[in-house]
């Protein structure tokens, strides 16, 4: 380091695992390098490539440091620069205007453009909720998962992740951990060389899947049936924990009774891999100890995801690996973290109002829907931060056809122009994370994070923070709690359950929490144990045990679309987060199709070419690699890069569904038919 540079400790913001310590260098003001804190023992000094890169991010020749108005067409990207106060009272205006009729015809659009509490839905909350703004459901990711482990472990828990060093068998479960679980890999390839079997579970032969022992390349949507046949085995074997079952589980006699309709013949045909795969399978879970699953939230992204992910959470207590602390399950380790969102957000500030909730998985519908009793009224503004709807959401056809509307107000706060930026009125621009404060709990961990910031905004960027403060003063709202700095709500977000002086130092503190979490049981569910009947299911008119749902989409049940598509994230990107990053899009090269050797030979497709791949929803050029890295009958179309750098101004979402989950109302993503041609032949 030069003598007049110094070191600041930050977080990771973007929607992995991992979350990572990071240490930003300064150098004149300038972040010049960003690196893992070797301190920080789940980062042990390593960062992917994407966010090793972030100073390229933040000072990226196309960041936008000025707001801009739309003075072209809606979606035409034609902007000219205006002075913030000019463009917040114009805001604040239109808003008011709206709110007068109903507050519910505003509805905020936000996800993991960043995790953290603070930038995130801190200060945002706050204001939308005294607004009385459309509340918005936010499915898009995990909610299907989270639903099941809630309602069968009690909360998004698990094991530690970083006790799967210690494990004797790693099931990677729907998972590409050398690209979006780093850190975890490294924890696996640790316990690899200490004699320990890895199987990876996937449609598709991943990275990850090609270093494992064994893969098992199911189709897409079968995880349920392949859970169920390794229970089927653990009973004919009794290779059951039948203390720990009859101690800290309920409803093991219905779930024992629908196993054993699942032999592995039956089973392997719906999955459609051999049966000597499932029986070897179950007979290493069965008989090595420790055994632990780590699952990612791909599998969930299907209609029967919700109870894919139940069935596979119960598989845990039947063999009592929750026994061990390098035994049992992880999705998620968010619902360890004590998380004060009420004095966060604020929904007191609602009073008695219960407005609408808007899903954001059927964006594209309800953008074109119009007012009526059932929906209420039709949604006349549109406030987006942390997400690029039009590049994410399915079907995003209409997803642009909706942001296309001429009497749709649409302010976006960002740091590039995308897709969505693109279809705005106002473009305010947003702070990367080495500019403002945040706080990071962790889906992957259990350590909080501080983020401080290491630089002074570029430009005129701001917080979205600030920028909510400053729409709320001239929304006339005088709640003092629109006074909070971002500290103050740093402070906020943990209460005294997280010692912020430690973070203050170090950048970071670990929850205090149990090595084996379940060992005695203890979940938090209503029973205390883990629940392979849920009764409060049940109650909803559900069925209270897991099952197997096929696809609403089934291969092989549309002589049009005989293919099943999954669009799992290309390496390099994040979500649609990085695909600007000139460096990683050179590395990624262009929007991709996996396709298998048998698929590509029937339709005269070679490797290089541009294709077609289309449904009734829509169709999306790209360039196909013939490869068996795609399973026959299964096409992997690597997303999610931005419309407006596709070849035909589409993405792979051109092509997914609005169709609900079984459970947590979320996308069915990896639900997907279509088919594939050559482009000449179009």
């Amino acid at each position: 380091m030069t003598p007049d540079a110094h070191r600041v400790l930050g977080a990771c913001p973007h929607d992995c695992p991992d979350t990572c310590s990071l240490v930003t260098t300064v150098e004149n003001g300038v972040a010049v390098r960003v690196q893992g804190n070797p301190k920080h023992r789940h980062t042990d000094g390593v960062l992917c490539a994407k966010v090793s890169k972030y100073t390229e991010r933040t000072h990226h020749p196309e960041r936008l440091l000025t707001p801009l108005k739309r003075v072209g067409p809606k979606g035409s990207g034609q902007f000219a620069p205006v002075p913030w106060d000019e463009a917040l009272d114009d805001i604040a205006q239109r808003l008011k205007a709206i709110a007068a009729r109903d507050p519910q015809a505003i509805l905020p659009y936000s996800y993991a453009g960043t995790m953290g509490l603070v930038q995130g839905e801190g200060m945002a909350g706050r204001f939308f909720h005294r607004l009385g703004a459309s509340l918005l459901d936010r499915t898009i990711c995990a909610s299907a998962g989270a639903e099941a482990l809630t309602q069968t472990l009690g909360n998004k828990v698990g094991m530690k992740v970083e006790h799967f060093a210690e494990a004797k068998l790693i099931l990677i479960w729907g998972s590409n951990a050398i690209g979006s679980n780093l850190h975890f890999w490294r924890l696996a390839q640790q316990a690899k060389r200490d004699g320990a079997r890895l199987v990876c579970i996937d449609p598709r032969r991943t990275e990850t899947a090609e270093k494992c022992h064994e893969h098992l390349a199911i189709r897409p949507g079968t995880d349920a049936a392949l859970a169920f046949a390794l229970m089927h085995e653990l009973i004919v074997h009794n290779w059951i924990d039948h203390d720990y079952v009859q101690r800290h589980t309920l409803g093991w006699d219905q779930l024992r009774e629908r196993a054993l309709q699942w032999p592995p013949a039956r089973a392997a045909e719906v999955c459609g891999i051999p049966v000597e795969q499932i029986t070897q399978l179950a007979r290493d879970y069965g008989t090595t100890k420790p055994a632990a699953i780590r699952l990612n939230y791909g599998m969930q992204r299907v209609r029967g995801g919700g109870n894919a992910v139940r069935a596979v959470a119960c598989l845990p207590a039947l063999v009592g690996a929750w026994r061990h602390h390098a035994g049992g399950l992880l999705l998620s380790s968010s619902g360890h973290f004590p998380v004060n969102r009420a004095a966060l957000q604020r929904p007191d500030l609602l009073g008695e109002r219960r407005p609408r909730t808007i899903n954001m998985s059927t964006i594209g519908d309800d953008l074109l829907r119009p007012a009526s009793p059932e929906f209420g009224p039709a949604i006349e503004a549109l406030i987006v931060y942390n997400s690029n709807p039009v590049a994410v959401a399915p079907d995003s056809s209409k997803v642009a056809q909706g942001f296309q509307r001429d009497n749709l107000f649409t302010v976006v706060l960002e740091q590039f122009q995308t897709d969505t930026a693109d279809m705005a009125d106002y473009v305010l621009p947003a702070t990367t994370q080495l500019e403002h404060w945040d706080i990071h709990t962790s889906y992957g961990h259990t350590d909080v994070l501080l983020n401080r910031p290491a630089i002074e905004p570029l430009g005129e960027a701001r917080p979205n923070t600030e920028v909510f403060r400053q729409l709320a003063r001239r929304m006339g709202f005088t709640d003092a709690c629109f006074n909070d700095d971002d500290l103050s709500l740093c402070r906020t977000a943990l209460g005294e359950q997280v010692d912020f002086n430690a973070l203050l130092e170090h950048g970071f503190a670990t929850l205090a929490l149990p090595e084996a979490p379940f060992a005695d049981g203890h979940f938090p569910t209503p029973s205390g144990k883990c629940e392979f009947f849920s009764q409060r299911l049940a109650d909803q008119g559900l069925d209270g045990l897991p099952d197997h749902l096929p696809n609403a989409e089934l291969a092989g049940t549309s002589e049009r679309y005989p293919l099943a598509m999954i669009s799992p994230p290309a390496r390099n990107f994040l979500n649609s987060s990085f695909v600007n990053v000139k460096s990683l899009r050179d590395i990624e090269g262009e929007p991709l199709l996996e396709i298998h050797p048998l698929d590509a030979k029937a339709r005269h497709i070679r490797s290089g070419e541009v294709v077609r791949v289309f449904n009734d929803r829509g169709e999306y050029r790209c360039t196909a690699r013939v490869s068996e890295r795609a399973r026959p009958g299964v096409v992997n179309g690597l997303g999610i890069w931005w419309r407006k750098l596709g070849l035909n101004g589409t993405n792979v979402n051109e092509l997914t569904s609005q169709r609900l989950t079984d459970l947590g109302r979320a996308p069915t993503f990896y639900d997907c038919l279509v088919e594939v041609a050559p482009a000449e032949a179009g």
